[in-house]
């Protein structure tokens, strides 16, 4: 009985995630007009060294495949928010960069994602969990099988 246990609370902890990122999806549509998953795409690239990153080191940052990052770039190019390049070395290769609009858009989102994720924790989580939300949060990139910890 222990498994199937286990196994509702990780279906539910993967059903919180969802709907964590649905609220998420709505907030950042709301205000900044983008997408969760846009977010999450143009974060990843602030984060690359000098803000540019290849497709595949996009999708191994995001969990995206490579075709799904070459879909989600292409609007984000058209509002300005991203260049994408040719490889110098092998020209089959696209390296995309952010922009300074981008990277506004990037900062003013961050802020929108910190409000949404203090008032989930602030009165749902922590509560729930009995205020072990930062041991859960640790948890998690082991659970997940990474070798990265959450910075805090």
């Amino acid at each position: 009985m222990q498994y199937a246990r286990t196994t509702r609370q990780t279906l539910h902890v993967l059903e919180v995630a969802r709907a964590t990122e649905r609220r998420l999806d709505r907030a950042l549509s709301g205000i900044r007009g983008i997408s969760f998953s846009e977010y999450r795409l143009l974060s990843a690239l602030r984060d690359a060294p000098a803000a540019t990153a290849s497709r595949v080191e996009l999708a191994d940052e995001t969990g995206l495949t490579p075709s799904a990052i070459t879909r989600a770039l292409k609007p984000l190019e058209k509002l300005g928010y991203v260049t994408t390049a040719r490889g110098e070395r092998d020209a089959r290769e696209v390296r995309s960069t952010l922009t300074e609009h981008g990277q506004v858009l990037v900062t003013d989102a961050d802020a929108v994602i910190d409000n949404v994720v203090s008032s989930i924790t602030t009165f749902r989580i922590d509560d729930a969990a009995g205020g072990g939300l930062r041991d859960i949060v640790a948890a998690l990139p082991e659970v997940a099988g990474e070798t990265a910890t959450p910075e805090n």
